[in-house]
């Protein structure tokens, strides 16, 4: 049976949503990350990033990973393409240009959108008030006004941003993208974004993966 080493509360979400949506058996092996651990590179330890255990695992030392009988993968969402093609259906690229277009759009989430959401995340609601960096957010939310327009743009035509449908990618962009729900101005100026974001969270599978996660301690 495939195995996700992590947590609800990490990007592992990515993963345990798109085996839910594919109806991919797993077993979540749990993985703290290392800074929410007392020593992290203790040996003998619950399981974190750094511990040795799992620098067995993943030599980077963090989470996600998948051990999919044997093949170790890390990246969350060079998993779920990995998962989605493995598995097939319709959250699968039906052609080369779709797959394409699907690395395409996975590479631009993880490069233009997910460095400045996460600053919106950890800076407005994350991180205790006294950590936060307002400047950070804000500076944050102005570099994504341009991404999020060539998002609203995409989804203009079929609501979808690849193949008129839901696919793999439609969650690997709504994961990075939902870490700015904290700047709101961002999704009033684009209401395709916004319309499409509450469309894949309003999923079956995306609830329950949710309610999982709120029943892990923060």
């Amino acid at each position: 049976m495939l195995k996700i080493y992590g947590l609800y509360r990490s990007r592992a979400t990515r993963n345990i949503w798109l085996c839910d949506e594919l109806g991919v058996p797993f077993t979540l092996v749990p993985v703290i990350q290392s800074d929410r651990a007392a020593s992290p590179g203790a040996a003998g330890i619950a399981l974190n990033s750094k511990s040795p255990e799992f620098l067995k695992i993943n030599p980077n030392g963090h989470i996600p990973s998948i051990d999919d009988d044997g093949l170790i993968l890390h990246e969350s969402l060079a998993i779920n393409l990995y998962l989605a093609k493995k598995h097939g259906g319709s959250l699968a690229p039906a052609t080369i240009a779709e797959d394409g277009l699907m690395m395409t759009w996975t590479a631009w989430a993880l490069t233009e959108v997910e460095p400045r959401s996460i600053q919106i995340l950890y800076n407005r609601v994350a991180k205790p008030v006294d950590q936060r960096d307002p400047k950070a957010a804000d500076a944050a939310e102005a570099a994504l006004k341009a991404p999020f327009a060539v998002l609203d743009k995409a989804l203009a035509a079929t609501g979808y941003v690849v193949g008129g449908r839901f696919t793999v990618v439609d969650i690997n962009i709504a994961e990075c993208v939902r870490y700015a729900a904290a700047a709101p101005n961002l999704f009033e100026a684009n209401p395709n974004v916004k319309t499409w974001l509450a469309k894949v969270q309003a999923r079956p599978a995306f609830k329950a993966m949710m309610a999982k996660r709120d029943l892990e301690p923060a």
